[in-house]
């Protein structure tokens, strides 16, 4: 039982980097051929990475089946402890305050990804007819 939660949560944090991969992607083209600026950039990427940690709570959850809350939460948690041994490791400096309220608020966006996957996805068949 805790394999394919594992693997749930795996999934999710591939849907995470992927997403982010493919935003970073977009929005490195956009400041490059366009006028966008750097204040806008802080605001377009806060909002990637909440639909991005939605996405994957959602795709963990999807793929979990069950406990939704739970996939999600790990997955967002999973998600803020390589973003902070990254910045740690490779900085050497911790969240400040307001990294701090991102990551809240990227953990509470994994938990209602988790949460809507479970239900969007069905539950599998379990052989019983009642």
């Amino acid at each position: 039982m805790v394999k394919p939660r594992i693997v749930s949560i795996l999934y999710g944090w591939v849907t995470i980097f992927a997403v982010m991969l493919a935003a970073s992607l977009i929005l490195s083209l956009l400041l490059r051929f366009s006028s966008l600026g750097e204040s806008t950039l802080s605001w377009t990427t806060l909002i990637v990475s909440i639909i991005a940690l939605f996405a994957g709570g959602l795709m963990a959850g999807a793929k979990g089946k069950e406990k939704g809350w739970l996939l999600g939460g790990i997955t967002g948690i999973g998600f803020t402890l390589f973003i902070l041994l990254y910045q740690y490791l490779g900085y050497g400096t911790g969240f400040s305050l307001e990294q701090t309220f991102h990551h809240t608020g990227f953990l509470v966006s994994a938990l209602f990804g988790g949460i809507l996957g479970v239900n969007i996805s069905g539950s599998e068949p379990d052989g019983s007819n009642s």
